[in-house]
């Protein structure tokens, strides 16, 4: 398996795939997963002819499981780690959820300023931030995040499995058609990483402001959302995020879940291989 050394020495774990003089796509998973939660998007892609990146965020999957840098700042300066070990340039940066956080900040504080992006996609993004505050009335009460606490500190295992049986995908609807394979694979991914990464990220993904972030991004961003997210709501996410990106193009599909990227992968990748080649 190949790893880098982070800033601070953390062990990150990285997948490679593709041919080495191919436009790079380095996509950035969400809490709790790891990187094989694109293997859907990195097969499709590589098939395209794409150099495909993913990484495991410090202690998620097989990366170092440590104690502490479970920030916005650090899975930035890891995924820099990653890109600047590889060398990528000209890279298209793929961002879900607490991922989409992580590009953001990485394409605005490290890949702007290196030259390295091309463009960004950000997919059931959680910035400019989730919680609501003075600048954000329309976010999310703290107690919301304080269950998710509460869940994982007391049982992680039954957590995950409701999450992963209920609002990620979707499955909790009246007219869904819940695939158990797919509730085990985010389970089994989610109880590969650390409880204390996790437990940590909250914070992470829920109260980290981005606004200044999403404002740097001067590359072409695509920004995608379903109107069914029950995870990061559309209103104080995706339609913020198109008001305060530079260069935003926006897609919200209706009825689609915060777990569309693998529900409905066909229809994402399709949309983002568009976006990309135009």
């Amino acid at each position: 398996m190949a790893y880098v050394s982070a800033a601070d020495g953390t062990q990150i774990f990285y997948k490679d795939w593709g041919p080495r003089d191919a436009q790079p796509i380095v996509f950035h998973h969400g809490w709790p997963l790891s990187s094989d939660d694109w293997d859907t998007q990195m097969l499709f892609f590589l098939d395209q002819g794409f150099r495909v990146v993913a990484h495991d965020r410090r202690g998620h999957g097989r990366s170092q499981q440590v104690s502490e840098g479970h920030d916005m700042d650090h899975y930035a300066s890891d995924a820099a780690a990653v890109t600047a070990h590889l060398d990528l340039k000209n890279a298209v940066h793929i961002g879900h959820s607490t991922g989409g956080g992580e590009a953001a900040r990485y394409v605005a504080q490290h890949g702007i300023p290196q030259g390295r992006v091309a463009k960004a996609v950000l997919v059931a993004a959680v910035p400019p931030i989730m919680i609501k505050t003075e600048r954000y009335p329309g976010g999310l009460d703290m107690e919301v995040f304080n269950g998710f606490r509460s869940g994982l500190a007391a049982n992680r295992a039954a957590f995950f499995r409701d999450v992963a049986s209920g609002p990620f995908y979707g499955f909790n609807r009246e007219d869904s058609q819940p695939d158990e394979a797919m509730v085990e694979n985010w389970w089994r991914q989610g109880m590969m990483g650390s409880a204390k990464a996790h437990y940590d990220g909250i914070k992470a993904f829920s109260e980290t402001d981005q606004t200044d972030d999403l404002k740097a991004m001067t590359v072409p961003t695509l920004v995608l959302h379903g109107d069914d997210d029950q995870v990061v709501p559309y209103k104080n996410a995706a339609l913020l995020q198109a008001d305060l990106l530079p260069d935003a193009t926006l897609k919200i599909y209706e009825g689609l879940s915060h777990g569309m990227l693998t529900v409905n992968a066909d229809t994402l990748n399709a949309d983002i291989l568009a976006f990309i080649q135009s």
